[in-house]
C-alpha cells in the first residue's frame, strides 16, 4: 500500500517514513490538529497518523514512566479534565459487546507549581480506583515531602492517605457555585462565589492552597488536543488512541515546548532535561 507521495506506509516492516517527516506530522498533532487535519496537511495517509501516534504515543509513555522520578517539589496540584471517547456518557448507543472503553473519560493531572512540570497523569474513569491509582503513582515520582492541593473531591481522602501515610501536608479547595447564568445556560460557566480552604493532613500553609495552575493546564491541554476541544467532532474513537494523544501532550509539554515565562521547558526548569529538546527529538522516541 502506498501513501500519497508514493512511498511506503509507515510501520511494520516496510519503509519509514523520513524523520522530517514525522517531525511534521508529530507537531500538527502536538499543535491542536485533528487526525484527518494533520493527514491533509503532511500530505499521508490518515492511517499513517494513526500508526505514528500509536508508536510515539507508547513510546512517551514508557520515557516518562522511566525518567520522571525523584522529582524535587515542594507544591504539587492535581486536578481531573473531562473528555469522551466515541460518543457521550449519555448517548452511548446500546451494541454489540458492550460499551468497554467508550464513554466519558477523565484525565487526572498532578502539576509541580514551580516548575510547571506535569509529574503525572491518568486516564480513566472519575472513581476511587482511578483515583488511588493517580496518587500512588504521584507518590511514586516524588522525592521529597510536599504540599498538596486538590479540588474538593472526596475520592481524594482515601486515595492521599493511602499513597502519603503521614508523609503530605494535604489540603481541598472546595468552591462553592451559584446558580447557572439564565439568559445562557447551555454554555456559560456557573458562577463562582468563592472557596474554601480545608486542611486535611499535615501543615500546609494556607496562602499556598490553590489550583490555579493546574486549571490552566486543563486549557493547555483543550488548546492543544483536538480531542479535548469542547463541542468538538475531532473526538476520540478508541480509548487507546486518546491515551496515546495524552501521552504525546505531555512529553511534548514537558520537554519540547518552551514556557513563556520560565524562558525553558518544564523538564529543564525541574532538572530532568540538560536541553530544549527538538520536535525530531520526540520523534525518534519511537525508534
Amino acid at each position: 500500500m502506498l501513501d500519497k507521495e508514493g512511498g511506503a506506509c509507515y510501520g511494520g516492516s516496510m519503509n519509514r517514513l523520513p524523520l522530517s517527516a514525522r517531525a511534521q506530522i508529530v507537531v500538527l498533532l502536538c499543535e491542536g490538529n485533528s487526525l484527518r487535519a494533520t493527514s491533509r496537511l503532511a500530505d499521508v495517509s490518515i492511517n499513517t497518523v494513526t500508526k505514528l501516534l500509536v508508536d510515539v504515543g507508547t513510546a512517551c509513555q514508557e520515557y516518562h514512566d522511566k525518567h520522571v522520578r525523584g522529582v524535587v517539589s515542594k507544591r504539587i496540584q492535581c486536578d481531573e479534565i473531562w473528555s469522551f471517547v466515541y460518543a457521550k456518557q449519555k448517548n452511548i448507543p446500546s451494541r454489540p459487546g458492550g460499551t468497554k472503553g467508550v464513554g466519558d473519560v477523565w484525565t487526572w493531572v498532578a502539576l509541580d507549581v514551580d516548575s510547571k512540570l506535569v509529574v503525572s497523569w491518568l486516564v480513566g474513569g472519575r472513581n476511587a480506583g482511578c483515583a488511588r491509582a493517580f496518587m500512588e503513582d504521584v507518590a511514586d515520582r516524588l522525592s521529597s515531602r510536599v504540599q498538596l492541593t486538590t479540588d474538593g473531591y472526596n475520592v481524594y481522602l482515601d486515595a492521599v492517605d493511602w499513597a502519603f501515610p503521614g508523609g503530605v501536608d494535604y489540603a481541598q479547595l472546595v468552591k462553592l457555585y451559584g446558580e447557572d447564568p439564565k439568559s445562557e445556560r447551555r454554555y456559560s460557566p456557573v458562577i463562582c462565589n468563592g472557596t474554601h480552604k480545608t486542611v486535611r493532613t499535615g501543615n500546609p500553609d494556607k496562602r499556598h492552597v490553590s489550583t490555579s495552575y493546574v486549571e490552566r493546564q486543563n486549557l493547555t491541554m483543550r488548546m492543544h488536543m483536538r480531542r479535548f476541544t469542547r463541542l468538538t467532532n475531532a473526538f476520540s474513537k478508541r480509548v487507546e488512541n486518546h491515551a496515546y494523544a495524552v501521552a504525546l501532550h505531555f512529553i511534548y509539554y514537558n520537554f519540547v515546548r518552551m514556557h513563556k515565562t520560565l524562558r525553558a521547558s518544564p523538564a529543564m526548569e525541574a532538572g530532568i532535561s540538560r536541553t530544549l529538546w527538538s520536535v525530531e527529538e520526540l520523534a525518534r522516541l519511537a525508534d
